[in-house]
């Protein structure tokens, strides 16, 4: 019998990699996948944060998410967005494999607490062998798994409407995101003009600039929850950690998915339209001290993004202080737009002003 295997597979549009994923058929002859999120762990202790264990990592105790939730949100993010699973044309399930570790129902690991999540992503000690075997061959012990490694490798990043139409439904029922007066009025602006290029041919580029206090963010965030409502493909990018990290907080864990940094788009990709907000901070490139040798370019961040997407837009404060490195501006957008072709159309407003609209094609 025959098995396909991938080791450290990256997640579509993230930094996280799988450490291994099985493929093979399943009792008749569906297709099935498995996910397997392997620790060495040694010893673990319970910990105050939800949803997380404590354990010695990087030379420390530190609190990590339990295995079972780890790997459960990766089964996640792949139902939703990964077309050979999203389209449920291969079966997903998930566990984890703490081989270092004996069983021990007194463990945190297996604390009361985690039954439910354990009975959905169950977690094998080293000495469970067996039982993760018998969990193994219930999903793809029929073999045929090289046919289906190859459709899983032929898939393609596309959310499935479920999850736009849950991320629409959070943005819209959190009270933060009530736009208010022009705000209003700016949005509607904003989705006319996006609405209008997606139903053209050609890839184009919006920038939209806003004073301080002119509630460009909230602009933003509605722009991804109306579009992904309307079924576009549409992520909201920007370029500070603490920002986007309380954005994915206030949606929550799946909708996150929709929720990228602008440096998540060096490997290409193929959205209907990305919000790039606090576009001030772009960088020179999307390089940083992690970036291994190999995957360095010198291609710049704001090429990325404007290719990205049928319709990118960007909003931005080019008065607003900008950190070191950041080189973000309305004419340095401007000017990709026209190395790449791209027409490009601007949108200014204040507080105390109408919106004012400049184009060219």
């Amino acid at each position: 019998m025959s098995h396909g295997i991938i080791l450290e597979w990256q997640l579509p549009l993230t930094s996280r990699r799988l450490d291994c994923l099985i493929t093979g058929k399943g009792p008749g002859s569906s297709a099935n996948a498995v996910i397997i999120e392997l620790k060495q762990w040694d010893e673990v202790q319970h910990s105050h944060v939800d949803d997380c264990v404590t354990t010695f990592v990087g030379g420390r105790l530190r609190d990590m998410l339990h295995p079972s939730r780890q790997v459960g949100q990766y089964q996640r993010y792949l139902l939703d967005v990964h077309t050979a699973f999203s389209t449920a044309s291969i079966g997903l399930q998930a566990c984890a494999y703490a081989h270092n570790l004996r069983y021990d129902p007194a463990s945190a690991l297996f604390d009361p607490a985690w039954t439910d999540l354990l009975r959905q992503f169950p977690l094998y000690a080293g000495d469970q062998s067996g039982d993760l075997t018998d969990y193994l061959v219930a999903a793809v012990g029929h073999g045929e798994g090289a046919s289906v490694l190859e459709e899983v490798l032929r898939g393609k990043y596309r959310p499935h409407k479920r999850l736009l139409d849950h991320t629409a439904s959070v943005i819209r029922n959190e009270p933060t995101y009530v736009l208010l007066d022009e705000q209003l009025v700016v949005f509607n602006t904003i989705l006319a003009k996006v609405r209008a290029r997606q139903l053209g041919s050609q890839r184009s580029t919006i920038i939209v600039r806003g004073g301080p206090g002119t509630g460009k963010s909230v602009i933003a965030v509605n722009l991804v929850a109306e579009l992904s409502a309307q079924g576009h493909i549409t992520h909201h990018a920007t370029g500070s950690k603490a920002f986007t990290e309380n954005l994915r907080k206030t949606v929550g864990s799946r909708a996150s998915a929709l929720f990228k940094y602008f440096n998540s788009y060096a490997g290409g990709a193929d959205l209907d339209v990305l919000v790039c907000d606090e576009a001030q901070r772009i960088r020179e490139t999307s390089n940083n001290r992690f970036t291994k040798a190999v995957d360095r370019s010198t291609r710049p961040q704001v090429e990325e993004l404007i290719t990205a997407a049928k319709v990118s837009v960007f909003l931005l404060d080019d008065l607003q202080v900008v950190r070191p490195g950041e080189i973000g501006s309305g004419e340095l957008i401007k000017q990709a737009a026209e190395r790449l072709a791209r027409p490009w159309s601007t949108l200014s407003w204040t507080r105390s002003s109408a919106a004012t609209v400049q184009t060219r094609i």
